[in-house]
């Protein structure tokens, strides 16, 4: 068995791992604000405290995965993250609730461009999109598990205090397994057979462009002020903030957003709220099985553009959609439209991160990242905000189909075939399929 797979395994438990510790807190939402006092406007703050936090730390975090390496710098981000969890259920005032979740913010900031800088040195070009799928559609799955399962384990342990403290000691754990068995390349790994350390190697890099002064800058890092002078970059980023703006509703307000509405229980909002995650899950996979065949069909702009343009044209249509709906089943239906669809942009967005990078993989995904995530800082405001200012949810379902839609015209502007190294030294290598 090719020893990479556990790699995509482990990938995909701490992504399982990084969005049921992120997500527990909308599922403990009512429970927390009631103990503690806080109002929505102050829960609003508390949830996008960390998406602030996870925001900012984002290049930071993928420069330390480029220079130190994902072995070292996954261990202290998982070690960081799960001790800000377990302290999520100490403090008590807003301000201190704030400024800690913004600090698990940084703590989970380095998750997935770690991850992405393993996959750039352990995976071979064709088998990007799958991997990537397979990580993220963990981190729904940990995200739908959340929902229900918090509810469960609230009741189980005693206190929402409890359940914080149980998903910190698991993360602490998982950080002492992966140190003990990764390695940063398979080059170094004791179990990699030489067949599959040649193919990786082979396999790993873009073709070589036809300039040598190409190839020559290709492993300089790039800095962030490369990444802003790059047209396919700031695209990137800004399709990304549509995506996350999209997604963070479904783990911050989707929850109490359908248990208010419907006069739902919690755990029968547990249930309907896990459902969009889990068609979260099935759109990951399709869309990482459609980059890697476009792709091995020799179709590489294709293999990015396509999910991601079809997968935020049915982000917009189930946001659209959702606000006429006057059951909880169908609104929870339109929410897995949009879901399914939200999740098709992650592997062509991830993959093309890589395909851009080279060897700043991790900082250029990174960038990505932290600009996008700026999006799910301004849905965990913008939705209780809107609501108080304009008495209706409707104008935050709008603005996020209208950012869908803007995103689709990015994307075929966006070439994964042109690296920043290209981009810099004014090289085209021609476009195509």
């Amino acid at each position: 068995m090719p020893i990479r797979l556990f790699l995509i395994f482990g990938a995909f438990l701490v992504s399982v791992l990084m969005w049921v510790d992120r997500a527990c807190i909308s599922a403990a939402k009512d429970d927390m604000a009631s103990d503690l006092g806080f109002s929505d406007q102050q829960m609003g703050w508390v949830m996008a405290a960390f998406s602030l936090g996870y925001a900012l730390f984002q290049v930071p975090s993928g420069k330390l995965a480029d220079r130190f390496g994902p072995r070292v710098v996954m261990t202290v981000v998982c070690l960081c993250w799960s001790l800000f969890t377990a302290l999520t259920g100490v403090v008590r005032g807003i301000y201190a609730m704030i400024g800690l979740r913004f600090l698990f913010g940084l703590g989970e900031a380095g998750g997935y461009p770690t991850l992405a800088r393993a996959f750039t040195n352990w995976l071979p070009m064709n088998e990007r999109g799958i991997t990537n799928s397979i990580s993220f559609s963990g981190g729904r799955l940990g995200a739908a598990l959340a929902m229900p399962g918090v509810v469960w384990l609230i009741g189980a342990l005693g206190g929402w205090q409890q359940t914080f403290w149980f998903f910190g000691a698991i993360g602490i754990g998982f950080a002492v397994v992966w140190f003990a068995l990764f390695r940063d390349r398979p080059e170094d790994h004791f179990a990699v057979s030489p067949a599959e350390r040649d193919h990786i190697i082979e396999a790993r890099r873009p073709r070589k462009s036809d300039s040598e002064a190409v190839n020559a800058v290709a492993d300089i890092p790039i800095t962030f002020g490369n990444m802003l002078q790059s047209p396919n970059m700031l695209m990137l980023m800004v399709q990304y903030v549509a995506h996350n703006f999209t997604f963070f509703f479904t783990v911050t307000w989707f929850f109490p957003y359908l248990k208010e509405s419907y006069q739902l229980t919690s755990e029968q909002a547990g249930w309907y709220a896990m459902s969009p995650l889990l068609c979260g899950v099935l759109g990951n996979w399709l869309a990482g099985f459609t980059v890697d065949r476009l792709y091995s069909q020799g179709r590489w702009q294709l293999s990015r553009r396509l999910p991601a343009a079809v997968g935020f044209l049915l982000a917009a249509i189930g946001m659209s959609l959702c606000v006429n709906m006057t059951t909880p089943f169908w609104a929870v239906v339109c929410m897995c439209i949009a879901i399914f669809g939200s999740d098709m942009i992650l592997s062509p967005s991830w993959s093309t991160c890589m395909d851009i990078g080279g060897a700043s993989a991790g900082a250029v995904s990174g960038a990505m990242n932290m600009v996008g995530n700026l999006g799910a800082f301004f849905t965990a405001l913008s939705f209780p905000y809107l609501k108080d200012a304009l008495g209706s949810h409707q104008p935050f379902f709008y603005v996020a189909a209208g950012l869908n839609l803007l995103a689709i015209f990015l994307w075929f502007r966006i070439r994964p075939d042109r690296s920043i190294a290209e981009e810099r030294l004014g090289y085209d290598p021609g476009s195509g399929d």
